[in-house]
């Protein structure tokens, strides 16, 4: 089944590389969608694909790159659109 899902996360999340590490991990989970710095600190993203996959990034962000620290994460369920041919990161 294919979904989407859209996520803020707060806490140590720029200047980490927290986008460039969710684009590596959602093309090695075969999400798609963007991923991009916010000017009040947080990151934002939107990821479609399978369930499972789009579950498993949502949970990666929540620990998120080695020299990151995540203190929260908003996830909220949108509706697919099939609109994403790649993952990228906006700038």
């Amino acid at each position: 089944m294919q979904t989407r899902s859209g996520i803020i996360v707060s806490g140590i999340v720029q200047g980490v590389n927290y986008r460039r590490f969710t684009q590596m991990q959602a093309r090695q989970l075969g999400v798609y969608g963007w991923v991009r710095n916010l000017a009040d600190g947080r990151v934002e993203g939107c990821f479609e694909g399978e369930a499972t996959a789009v579950a498993a990034l949502v949970e990666w962000c929540r620990s998120g790159p080695p020299a990151g620290r995540v203190d929260e994460l908003i996830v909220r369920r949108e509706q697919y659109t099939g609109e994403f041919t790649d993952f990228s990161i906006k700038y």
